[in-house]
């Protein structure tokens, strides 16, 4: 399985990468909002791991943006922003599935699982 991980901060983005390369998946990085759908649409991932605190561009632009450009790969909202609110807007602007931080890594690949 090909994971796209859209996630600024090195340290998250390291242990997610670790994790999910030890149960086998291959994992394309992007650090910046304003690169991601360029990543998206060059790495063509089976599912994309979003943050939404991106410099460049919000992660709820770039899957705007990813959405108006006809990509329909399964998106998870990976976020601090964990209200009800927040929730409802990422749902809303496209994303398949939404898991506030902190977070089980065993939930989180099970989420990604059953979006793939």
């Amino acid at each position: 399985m090909k994971l796209l991980l859209i996630e600024d901060n090195l340290a998250m983005q390291t242990t997610l990468v670790r994790s999910f390369e030890r149960r086998g998946m291959q994992v394309t990085t992007c650090t910046d909002g304003a690169r991601a759908v360029d990543r998206w649409q060059a790495s063509q991932p089976d599912v994309v791991l979003l943050d939404l605190s991106l410099p460049g561009c919000d992660g709820l632009d770039v899957l705007a943006r990813a959405r108006a450009a006809g990509l329909a790969t399964p998106v998870l909202i990976l976020t601090a922003r964990g209200t009800v609110g927040d929730r409802i807007l990422g749902l809303n602007t496209g994303a398949d599935d939404y898991l506030a931080k902190p977070f089980d890594l065993d939930e989180l690949e099970a989420r990604v699982q059953a979006l793939a």
